[in-house]
């Protein structure tokens, strides 16, 4: 993610290597990735350490990911004279393209929940117990978690957008790492990432082709390209 911020900085300067960007990984080992402003105090450090998950935090916002089976998609582009919300509905609608390609037919959430109270629940710590306006879901359970954030310079405007598609089950695992006081927290913590997520494998039955799952979500954005105000196409 470092590597992330890297790209998206060289653009905001012009460097002539930069270009807008959209790059999918893995977790080897897997990771826990804290939003920008969240406090890490939320997570057990030392169950994530005897587990032998690594915890870092994200350059964009956005609440606690686990970095497990799943694919991790970056997006480094201009933003142009478009909102934080349409670059984000942008964005979907590739990965939708690409979602639908791998045989899934999903939606756009069109609502946007009360963040500033959402965020005071302890419910909300993982990023998968609530869902933004333009998030991916089947069915009406969460899919995709995405977060966003900009760099300006006063004269370009550039985007850097993390998200993580669900492959398996394994992101529901957080709620062990979670600190609470109370256990019903972490139970209602758990009842909700059940209810409000999918994954993949459980839309199909199966297990995930990871790299075809990549090479769809890849051909989403060559179908539906992000463009610089001036024309440039992510590549």
């Amino acid at each position: 993610m470092e590597r992330d911020e890297a790209l998206a900085l060289a653009l905001l300067r012009g460097d002539p290597e930069a270009r807008p960007t959209v790059r999918l990984y893995q977790w080897e080992p897997w990771a826990v990735s804290l939003g920008r402003h969240q406090d890490a105090e939320t997570l057990d450090r030392n169950l994530l350490h005897r587990d032998g998950i690594d915890l870092v935090r994200r350059p964009t916002g956005g609440r606690a990911i686990l970095h497990a089976e799943e694919l991790t998609y970056c997006v480094v582009m201009y933003a142009g004279r478009r909102s934080i919300l349409q670059v984000y509905n942008s964005i979907s609608e590739a990965l939708v393209c690409g979602l639908r390609l791998f045989g899934v037919e999903v939606t756009l959430q069109k609502s946007q929940p009360p963040f500033a109270e959402v965020y005071r629940q302890p419910s909300s710590i993982p990023c998968f117990t609530s869902s933004a306006r333009y998030e991916i879901e089947w069915q009406g359970r969460k899919l995709v978690g995405s977060a966003q954030r900009r760099y300006a310079d006063g004269e370009h405007d550039v985007v850097l957008q993390h998200g993580s598609i669900l492959c398996g089950p394994a992101h529901r695992r957080l709620c062990d790492y979670v600190r609470v006081t109370d256990e019903g927290v972490r139970e209602r913590i758990r009842k909700e990432m059940y209810e409000k997520t999918v994954d993949l494998a459980e839309i199909s039955g199966g297990a995930v082709d990871v790299t075809r799952l990549a090479g769809c979500i890849r051909r989403g954005f060559e179908m539906f390209p992000m463009n610089h105000p001036e024309g440039t196409r992510i590549p």
